[in-house]
C-alpha cells in the first residue's frame, strides 16, 4: 500500500529517475537523534577513549555546527525537544518545560499528559495535545498523505511524544514500572511488531542480569577531574526492587535498549525501503547516574561516554546495513542542559544564599494586603514563577498591570534576585538581550506573572520536589552534526539556533516547514 499513493511532488520526483542515481535527491530515511544532556567538551575531552565507528566517524564524515544555540532560559528535555521539532521557541509551540502551573486547577501538570488517551503498556494517559504547533513529523506525515513512516522511540515519553507530534504513526517509551515499552491510544492501533518485542524480549525479561561494571580498565579513565577518589564501580540495577527501570534508564544502558527497538523497527516495518521519505526520532541518554553529579561519579560519567560512543557506532551500522547511509540524512543533537550541580563546597568561598520562591509569595501577599486590603493576591508558586489572583484583582477593580509593577519593584529589593519580570513587561517591554531569553520561555497560557531571576551562585529551595538547584548562568549550546545521503563533511565553527534544524530537514526532504518554523534553512550543505 505504502507507496501507491504520492504527493504530486514525490511523483515528480520518482518519474525522474531516482532510482539509477546512487544518492537519491530526496533521504529515504531521516533518523534524528537528540541525546539527553550531550555535552561536547565531554565528547572531546573523552575522544582517546573512543573506537573509530563512532564519535570520530562522526567528526570525520559529518558536518559539525559545534554552537547551535537555545535562546530561550531554563532549558529541560521537554522544551528542548519541542523546539528541536518544531523550530520555533516555547513562547508560540507552549512547552515552557518539562511540567508547569495549570492555572485552572493550581496543579503542576506534566507536558504530555492527557487523560483522554489511555495509556499501553503503561498506565501514564499521555497526548501532544499541549503541543500548540506542527512538528516535523507532522508535516511529512501531511506532505505523503500518511504514507509515511513515522516514528519516535526515547528513554523518557515526554521526549518520545513532542518529537512524534501529532499525526505520527506511533511513539514509544520505556515504562518506569515494567520496563516494557509504552505508548498510547492517541495515535491509534499499537504495532504488533512493538507488542511482540516486549512479549519476547522485554527489558524485564533482562534486568536481573544486567550489572554494570567499567567498559574499559579504570585505569584508562583519568579525563575527568574530580576531588572524589573511585577505585571501580558496579550497579546492579535488579538490587532496586521498585525503582530499577528509572536507574537504568539514568545509565549508558538505555541507549543500548533504544538501538534493540530500533532494530525492530527496522526489521518488521517497510522504513527506508522506498522513496518516499521516512522519518526515525530517537533519544539516547548521556546524563548523570541517579542524577547524581558527575563531580561525585567521575567513572561513570567517563564510562557512560565510552558506551554511548558504542551505542552510536552500532546505531550507524545498523543504518547502513538495513537502509543505507547514501539514502539516509542522519542527524545528532542535544537537548542542551545538564543535571543541576552541587553547591560548591564553602571552603572555596564562593558567594551564594538560598532562595525560597514559597517564603518570596508569602511576603509579597502580605505587601499586597497592606496596599489593596485583604485578600489573597498571590494564588501559586512554581519553580521561579509568581501567578496573581486575577479574579480577586478584577473584583477589587484594580489595575494588574500597576499590581505587577508594584510586585516587581517588592521583589527586586530581595536578597539573591538579580531581576523581575511581569508578564506585562515580557510581552511589550523594550527589548535587551536578557529581556528576550526570559520572553522566547513565556507563553501566556501557562506562564506564571512574575518571574524571578536569581543570581548565579545561589541556591533554589523547589518545594514541589523537595530538592534544591544552583542557578548557573553558564552559556548553552548544543552540537548539531549532519551525515549521510552525500552531506559534504566540514566543522562550522559560527554559531547557529536550534530553530535550523526543522527547517533545514523539511528543505532537503522537500516538505514544508512545520507551521511556527520563521527561521530559514542551512543549505549548501551537500557535496
Amino acid at each position: 500500500m505504502k507507496g501507491r499513493i504520492l504527493t504530486s511532488l514525490l511523483a515528480v520526483i520518482a518519474m525522474a529517475g531516482l532510482q539509477a542515481q546512487e544518492v537519491p535527491a530526496v533521504p529515504k530515511l531521516v533518523v534524528g537523534l537528540t541525546i539527553d544532556q550531550l555535552r561536547m567538551d565531554y565528547v572531546e575531552a573523552f575522544s582517546a577513549l573512543y573506537g573509530e565507528r563512532g564519535f570520530k566517524r562522526l567528526l570525520k564524515e559529518g558536518r559539525v555546527y559545534q554552537n547551535a544555540e537555545y535562546d530561550f532560559i531554563n532549558v529541560d528535555r521537554s522544551s528542548a525537544v519541542a523546539t528541536i521539532s518544531t523550530g520555533t521557541y516555547p513562547h508560540i509551540h507552549g512547552i515552557v518545560g518539562n511540567g508547569w502551573m495549570d492555572r485552572t486547577t493550581l496543579q503542576v501538570v506534566n507536558s504530555v499528559d492527557d487523560t483522554r488517551f489511555m495509556g499501553i503498556y503503561t498506565s501514564e494517559s499521555t497526548s501532544p495535545s499541549r503541543l500548540l504547533v506542527s512538528n516535523l513529523s507532522d508535516e511529512l506525515t501531511i506532505a505523503t498523505q500518511g504514507i509515511a513512516e513515522v516514528y519516535s522511540i526515547a528513554p523518557t515519553r515526554e521526549m518520545a511524544v513532542l518529537a512524534a507530534g501529532h499525526a505520527s504513526k506511533g511513539a514509544f517509551w520505556i515504562n518506569d514500572e515494567t520496563g516494557k515499552w509504552g505508548g498510547t491510544t492517541y495515535y491509534g492501533n499499537f504495532p504488533t511488531w512493538v507488542s511482540t518485542y516486549n512479549d519476547r524480549q522485554g527489558l524485564d525479561f533482562r534486568i536481573g542480569e544486567m550489572t554494570w561494571g567499567p567498559y574499559l580498565p579504570v585505569t584508562a579513565y583519568r579525563y575527568l577531574t574530580s576531588e572524589v577518589k573511585q577505585v571501580s564501580f558496579k550497579h546492579k540495577f535488579n538490587d532496586e526492587r521498585r525503582n530499577k527501570y528509572r536507574k537504568l534508564k539514568t545509565s549508558p544502558y538505555v541507549n543500548e535498549e533504544v538501538n534493540r527497538l530500533v532494530n525492530a523497527c527496522l526489521n518488521s516495518t517497510s522504513i527506508g525501503k522506498d522513496y518516499v521519505p521516512d522519518l526515525l526520532n530517537l533519544a539516547y541518554y548521556a546524563g548523570n547516574f541517579d542524577h547524581r553529579p558527575a563531580s561525585e561519579l567521575p567513572l561513570e560519567m567517563q564510562d557512560t561516554y565510552v558506551r554511548l560512543d558504542a551505542s552510536l557506532a552500532e546505531l550507524l551500522e545498523m543504518i547502513d546495513r538495513k537502509v543505507g547511509l547514501n539514502n539516509t540524512l542522519f542527524y545528532i543533537t542535544s537537548t542542551g542542559y545538564t543535571d543541576a550541580q552541587p553547591l560548591d563546597d564553602p571552603k572555596y568561598r564562593i558567594p551564594t544564599g538560598e532562595f525560597h520562591i514559597k517564603r518570596c509569595a508569602a511576603l509579597l501577599n502580605l505587601y499586597l494586603a497592606a496596599i489593596y486590603g485583604e485578600g489573597l493576591y498571590v494564588e501559586a508558586h512554581h519553580e521561579q514563577e509568581l501567578y496573581l489572583n486575577h479574579k480577586l484583582i478584577e473584583q477589587k477593580h484594580l489595575n494588574l498591570v500597576e499590581v505587577m509593577e508594584r510586585s516587581s519593584e517588592f521583589l527586586v529589593q530581595f536578597s539573591g534576585v538579580k531581576d523581575v519580570y511581569s508578564s506585562h513587561r515580557l510581552m511589550l517591554g523594550s527589548w535587551t538581550p536578557e529581556l528576550d531569553k526570559v520572553r522566547n520561555r513565556y507563553h501566556k497560557s501557562c506562564s506564571g506573572d512574575l518571574w524571578v531571576d536569581v543570581l548565579p551562585g545561589w541556591t533554589i529551595a523547589r518545594d514541589h520536589s523537595l530538592d534544591t538547584r544552583v542557578v548557573r548562568d553558564v552559556y548553552t549550546s548544543a552540537p548539531f552534526i549532519l551525515m549521510g545521503w552525500g552531506v559534504r563533511p566540514e566543522i562550522i565553527h559560527s554559531s547557529i539556533q536550534i530553530g535550523h534544524i526543522a527547517p533545514t530537514l523539511a528543505h532537503f526532504m522537500r516538505i514544508r516547514a512545520p507551521n511556527a518554523s520563521a527561521l530559514p534553512p542551512l543549505t549548501d550543505i551537500r557535496k
